[in-house]
């Protein structure tokens, strides 16, 4: 005998309780599978509004403005380094903003830097052009997608690969800072080692430190606060370069460890892992 509960009316009524395109997760409360309906507002508005500043940055390139493009790559990531962090404050996780954040990071810090790198270097080399292109925007790809899989099962203090902020930092970094030189031979070299080399090092094993591990709430000697104040005082005076120096040699930091690491160990060292 077939219950009210499972019969075919009792699965239309519920269904009925959906409206239509409505998102619904479900999570666990105190052990027992809860469905829930709607999505958190302010983490996500936060995630849209990355989002648009990566899209903005495509558009701006595509009309040559080439240096609000790199800014607004910049508060792609200012952006995104606050929705994560609005979440757990506010106690506002969800699957769907974790989906949501990823593709809009695929948008912001792989398409973006790619294209506008494109746009203002990479376009006159034709196919070898778009082909460097398309190498830092699948790593951008593969490196998200691998990262998503790897959470709660590496070490926190590293990243596995350049992580694709950082990335784009320095793709945008390299773009705000020579905008105004004339194309030339030595530029689009520098242009095709730095986004080919970017997208190389995103998908690379190499540790990278995540500074994760950084105490932010305990006391500090006065005299940090003014090395604070000074660095904004040096990126205030000319961010274009200093910020594409500062990812720059963050991004050439994982190489420089692991070829250091590799030669303390010595070449007849096969003990070490």
């Amino acid at each position: 005998m077939t219950s009210k509960k499972d019969s075919p009316e009792a699965e239309q009524s519920s269904d009925k309780d959906l409206t239509f395109g409505e998102v619904v997760e479900e999570e666990l409360v105190e052990g027992a599978p809860v469905r829930r309906k709607g999505i958190y507002l302010l983490p996500n508005a936060l995630t849209t509004a990355s989002l648009f500043s990566g899209f903005y940055a495509i558009v701006a390139a595509a009309n040559g403005v080439f240096d609000n493009a790199a800014i607004a790559i910049f508060v792609s990531m200012i952006l995104d380094g606050l929705d994560g962090r609005v979440a757990r404050m506010t106690n506002t996780q969800s699957k769907f903003g974790e989906e949501y954040d990823s593709l809009a990071d695929m948008v912001a810090f792989g398409v973006a830097p790619g294209l506008v790198a494109f746009f203002w270097s990479l376009n006159y080399l034709d196919q070898v052009g778009w082909a460097i292109t398309f190498i830092y925007v699948a790593g951008a790809a593969l490196r998200l997608a691998r990262f998503n899989t790897q959470i709660g099962s590496v070490d926190k203090k590293f990243f596995v690969g350049l992580p694709s902020p950082s990335a784009a930092a320095v793709v945008a970094g390299l773009v705000w800072c020579f905008h105004e030189y004339e194309p030339a031979t030595w530029l689009t070299l520098l242009t095709i080692i730095v986004v080919g080399g970017a997208g190389v090092l995103m998908v690379s094993n190499i540790l990278y430190r995540s500074f994760k591990d950084l105490d932010l709430k305990g006391r500090v000697p006065f005299a940090a606060i003014l090395v604070v104040v000074l660095i904004f005082v040096v990126i205030a005076v000319d961010p274009g370069t200093v910020l594409f120096l500062i990812f720059l040699v963050y991004a050439l930091s994982g190489p420089t460890r692991a070829l250091m690491r590799k030669g303390r160990r010595g070449p007849g060292d096969k003990s070490a892992s």
